[in-house]
């Protein structure tokens, strides 16, 4: 269960002034799961940070990048609690629906909504769960896309905080860079077929304590038909290259394809981060480091 971390207790008169010092702490949710928050004494206004989780790869498709969302300045009420969601990954299987990635949110405030796959295999004759939606609440930006029926594709970088998420590469290709400080897309592999199973990278994550630097698009190296996986974004965590398994990195990075989906990519799992007071902290940038 997460820690809950306070700093300074409402009390009269702690500046000298007569006034409450105010009460400054975060709690970050990161593990699949739905959660119960309790707002503290003395809390009455919160920022939140949710990143839905990527989607996994299958046969020829990878997976897109979670969205990112946050919202500033809304209201709690001390003791009041409040139900969290962390979305769960994205698995990579060639039937049902669970190598979409699933939603992250925080109470019916904010909702930022899961990468998905395009079509579900065999080729074409089942499209579902187009592959990136808009949650809501708040301020959001999509993941990168994946790609579709292209042999070994780089999954989608995960949303960043004021633009979209890297697309993956197509096979043979780099990925593309996140806008915003999103996760960058893997890049896409030499194609499946007589010459065995060559994965593409997954999509890089998106960190949960502010905005920070883009993530860089995944390479291909033709000479050693590598992929690397898409670079991290305000501090998540990179994608994994396609040699190693093409997962997505944390938080909501996209999972490769490779023409096979016993060994496509896993999606990354999402994440939920609050911040308080939500009067002098908010997203993208003030204060939202943990104090």
């Amino acid at each position: 269960m997460p820690t809950i971390v306070t700093r300074g207790a409402a009390s009269a008169g702690g500046f000298g002034f007569g006034g409450a010092k105010p009460v400054i702490g975060q709690q970050a949710y990161t593990t699949a799961g739905t959660y119960t928050w309790v707002a503290p004494a003395g809390v009455t206004s919160v920022s939140v940070v949710a990143i839905g989780a990527g989607a996994g790869g299958y046969g020829s498709t990878s997976g897109a990048g979670g969205e990112l969302r946050y919202i500033n300045n809304t209201t709690v009420t001390p003791g009041n609690s409040y139900t969290v969601i962390v979305g769960a990954r994205g698995n990579h299987n060639l039937s049902g629906n669970n190598d979409h990635g699933k939603p992250s949110s925080f109470s019916s405030v904010i909702q930022a909504n899961g990468g998905g796959v395009q079509n579900n295999w065999p080729c074409c004759s089942n499209i579902r769960n187009w592959e990136r939606t808009s949650g809501f609440g708040g301020t959001g930006f999509l993941g990168g896309a994946g790609r579709s029926l292209v042999g070994s594709a780089g999954g989608g970088g995960a949303g960043g905080y004021s633009g979209q998420g890297g697309t993956g590469g197509t096979q043979s290709a780099n990925g593309t860079a996140g806008a915003g400080g999103g996760g960058g897309g893997g890049a896409g592999n030499f194609p499946y077929g007589c010459c065995g199973s060559f994965r593409g990278g997954g999509g890089g994550g998106t960190g949960i304590l502010g905005s920070g630097s883009n993530g860089s698009g995944g390479t291909y190296t033709s000479a050693t038909k590598t992929a690397t996986g898409g670079g991290a974004g305000s501090g998540g965590t990179a994608g994994v290259s396609g040699g190693s398994g093409g997962c997505g990195g944390a938080y909501g990075g996209g999972g490769s394809s490779s023409g096979n989906g016993n060994v496509a990519g896993f999606g990354a799992q999402g994440a939920v981060r609050i911040i308080w007071p939500g009067t002098t902290r908010s997203f993208p940038s003030t204060c939202t480091g943990d104090k």
